[in-house]
This record gives structure tokens, sequence and C-alpha cells, in this order.
């Protein structure tokens, strides 16, 4: 049985592989978590332009790592996911 977990735009719960994982480290670096496991606090993010829209609008992201996450860091999540 795997994991479940929760979007922080949406809140819809679900299997981990449904969702894009974001990690913010003690460096204060922000990753997407591809295959490899890295260590920090981690957020789930629905691989949908909707919850990613939120997610910029509701700043779900600065509230989950309690910290101002750089435009760039999202245009970086835009681009790899192909979400226009």
């Amino acid at each position: 049985m795997e994991p479940e977990r929760t979007c922080i735009a949406c809140r819809n719960k679900g299997n981990k592989s449904q969702f894009l994982k974001v990690v913010y480290n003690k460096q204060g670096e922000i990753f997407i978590e591809d295959d490899k496991k890295l260590d920090g606090r981690g957020a789930y993010l629905c691989k949908s332009q909707d919850c990613l829209n939120k997610c910029l609008k509701n700043k779900s992201l600065n509230r989950t790592f309690k910290t101002a996450i750089p435009q760039e860091f999202y245009e970086e999540l835009i681009q790899k996911f192909g979400f226009k």
C-alpha cells in the first residue's frame, strides 16, 4: 500500500505517485524531487495546471516552508512540467 499524500493547493488526497514533490532543505535550497530521495521538508502538489495556479495565487509553498519562494522556482516548475 502506497502512502497517502495531500496537495498543498487543492487539499485532495491520493497516492504519493500522483503528486509532484517539492523539497526545501536546511540550507534554504528548494528542489523538485525526481526519483532520488532528498533531505528536507517536503510538500506535494497535484500534477495539474490548476493546482500550480492555485499554489501561485495563494502562495502555498511560501506558507508551507515559512519562507519566500523565488518566482524563478515557479517558472522552473512551469517549464519542467509543460504548464503554461
